[in-house]
C-alpha cells in the first residue's frame, strides 16, 4: 500500500478498505511502519516501537477500528509488558504489569498499538522538549514545536504516520498540539472517559484523555468506542447520545456563539491568533449561527495560580509516586530542574492553598453554568494565544537554569511561592486559552482553522457546557465540511 493512498484515508476509511478485503490490516500497518520510518529520524515523534507485535496481532483485530495503526502517548495510560517513561529518566526502566481501562477500550476497538509517542515530562510543558527523548518536531516546521504535551502524537498524525494517536489533556494538551499541527483535537467533558484501575483521577480532575484525530468523524467513533465511567471512578459520566458517531454527522441547530478574541489567563494575543478568530466568526456566521462578542469572566492572575497551584502539587505527588513504582527515593538528579522545581513549590503548598485552588476551578464552573446556555450555545476563541514557537524557545536560559539549581539546593521557602505568582503572569503567556476548561470539567475542542504566512498552524477552540461533547462534535464537523483540511495536512511538505 503506497503511502498517498494510505494518507488519502482517516481511521474508519481504512477500516471499511480492511473489513471489505481491499487491503489488509498487516499491509495497512507496514504502510504506517514505512511512513514512520521515512519521516520520524525528522520529527522524533514516535520514541517506542514494537512492529513485530503489531503485525503478529494485525489480522485478529476487530471493533470498528478493526486493524488501523495507532500510537499512544509515553503516559496518560500504560499498556501492560510495555515501557512508560513519562519521559523521565526517573521511570527510565519501569514496565507497567497491567494495562489501563482506556487502552483496553483501544485494543477492543480493533485499533493495532504499535508504538510510543514524545511528550514533556509528567506532561508539564505547552512542548515536547524532554531531556529523556530530546525535541518533537512540527511537521510543518521542523524548526517548531508541535506542542505539547501530546505533541509527539500530534505530529505522527500530521505527518500521515498513523490517522489518529492517543492523548491527555490537563491544562491543553490535546488541544494545544492540534492547533500546531492542524488536525482534530477533542478534550471531552469530565469523567467522561475512563482514567483507572490504577488512577483515581489524573491532576484533581483536571486530566481528560482521548486522542487526536485528522477527522472528527474518527473522534466521534473513537469516542463511542471507550466512553463511560469504570468500576470506582469518582465521577459519574454525563449523559451523551446514543451514538456520537451519529450525531456528528447531522448539521446542529442554529446556535448562539459566544467569541473573544482576549486572552484568558495572559496579556496579548498575537495577530495570527485574532485572525484565526476573526475567520471562524465570519464561516460561523455564513453558516447560520447567531456570533456575539463575549469575553469570559475570568480574572486572569487569579485563574493561572489556582491552575499553576494545583499542577505543582500534583507534580509532587508524583514525583514521590515514582519510589511506590520503582523503590527509588527521587533524587533530583533524575528528574528535569523545571520538574523539581514544581515538586518543591507543590510540597511546599498547604492543603488551604490546594483546596482554595480547586475551588476556584468548581466555582467557575458553577459560574460557566448560567453562562453556557442562558447566555449562549457555544463559546469560541483562538485555541492558542500564538504560533508554534521555535524548538527551544521556552526552555528555560543559562540564568533560570542556575536559579533553579540554587532552588534545589536551598529547599522551599517564601522565595518558591513568590515564584509561583511570577509563573502564574508569565509563564502561560503563549497557551493561556485552554486550561480554563480542564478546571471547569466542560469539553472545549481545537479546530483548525488558520494558516500564517509562515505556514503554521493556528486553530480555534470551541467550548460548550459540561455534558455537551456531542454538541462540539456537530459544530465541528460542519466547519470540517465547509471548509476541509485534511488536504493541508503536511504530508509531503516539511518532510
Amino acid at each position: 500500500m503506497r503511502h498517498d493512498e494510505y494518507a488519502s484515508h482517516d481511521g474508519l476509511g481504512l477500516a471499511k478498505l480492511i473489513a471489505t478485503g481491499e487491503v489488509t490490516a498487516t499491509e495497512v500497518l507496514k504502510a504506517a511502519i514505512a511512513r514512520r520510518n521515512a519521516v520520524n529520524p525528522a520529527i522524533n515523534a514516535v520514541v517506542e516501537s514494537w512492529d513485530e507485535e503489531g503485525l503478529a496481532a494485525a489480522e485478529d483485530l476487530k471493533g470498528v477500528f478493526g486493524g488501523v495503526p495507532f500510537l499512544i502517548k509515553d503516559m496518560d495510560g500504560h499498556l501492560a509488558g510495555h515501557r512508560c517513561t513519562y519521559s523521565s529518566r526517573s521511570l527510565e526502566d519501569w514496565i507497567p504489569q497491567r494495562s489501563s481501562e482506556l487502552m483496553v477500550r483501544f485494543q477492543m476497538a480493533g485499533l493495532n498499538i504499535f508504538g510510543k509517542t514524545n511528550c514533556p515530562e509528567f506532561g508539564i510543558m505547552g512542548v515536547s522538549e524532554p531531556e529523556l527523548r530530546g525535541p518533537a518536531r512540527n511537521p510543518w516546521n521542523l524548526d517548531h514545536t508541535p506542542g505539547g504535551s501530546s505533541g509527539g502524537s500530534a505530529a505522527a498524525v500530521a505527518a500521515g504516520i498513523v490517522p489518529l494517536a492517543h492523548g491527555g489533556d490537563g491544562g491543553g494538551s490535546l488541544r494545544i498540539p492540534a492547533s500546531h499541527c492542524g488536525i482534530f483535537g477533542l478534550k471531552t467533558s469530565r469523567g467522561l472517559v475512563p482514567l483507572g484501575p490504577d488512577e483515581a483521577e489524573g491532576w484533581d480532575g483536571l486530566v481528560s484523555r482521548l486522542l487526536m484525530s485528522r477527522s472528527v468523524r474518527d473522534s466521534a467513533a473513537a469516542l463511542d468506542a471507550v466512553r463511560g465511567s469504570d468500576p470506582g471512578a469518582p465521577y459519574a459520566a454525563p449523559e451523551g447520545p446514543k451514538s456520537y458517531q451519529v450525531v456528528a454527522a447531522r448539521k446542529p441547530p442554529k446556535l448562539r456563539i459566544g467569541f473573544s478574541t482576549r486572552s484568558i489567563f495572559g496579556r496579548t494575543m498575537h495577530p495570527d491568533a485574532i485572525e484565526a478568530v476573526d475567520k471562524a466568526v465570519s464561516l460561523l456566521a455564513s453558516l447560520g449561527h447567531e456570533v456575539v462578542e463575549y469575553d469570559l469572566p475570568v480574572e486572569p492572575q487569579e485563574g493561572a495560580k489556582a491552575y499553576l497551584t494545583m499542577v505543582a502539587a500534583n507534580v509532587a505527588n508524583e514525583v514521590e509516586w515514582t519510589h511506590e513504582v520503582t523503590g527509588r527515593k527521587p533524587d533530583p538528579r533524575n528528574f528535569e530542574r523545571t520538574t523539581w522545581f514544581l515538586k518543591q513549590v507543590g510540597t511546599t503548598l498547604s492543603a488551604a492553598e490546594m483546596s482554595s485552588a480547586r475551588q476556584w476551578g468548581l466555582h467557575k464552573g458553577r459560574q460557566f453554568a448560567d453562562l453556557f446556555g442562558p447566555e449562549f450555545d457555544v463559546h469560541l476563541s483562538a485555541t492558542v494565544a500564538a504560533p508554534p514557537v521555535r524548538i527551544g524557545q521556552l526552555a528555560p536560559s543559562q540564568v533560570e537554569q542556575v536559579a533553579l539549581s540554587v532552588l534545589q539546593r536551598v529547599g522551599p521557602g517564601a522565595v518558591l511561592r513568590k515564584t509561583l505568582d511570577d509563573l502564574a503572569a508569565d509563564s502561560l503567556e503563549a497557551t493561556p486559552q485552554t486550561q480554563i476548561y480542564n478546571l471547569t470539567g466542560q469539553p472545549a475542542a481545537s479546530v483548525p482553522m488558520h494558516v500564517t504566512r509562515d505556514g503554521l498552524p493556528v486553530g480555534v477552540q470551541i467550548a460548550a457546557a459540561f455534558g455537551q461533547d456531542a454538541l462540539l462534535l456537530q459544530l465541528a464537523g460542519q466547519i470540517e465540511a465547509e471548509q476541509p483540511w485534511t488536504d493541508r495536512l503536511p504530508t509531503t511538505g516539511a518532510l
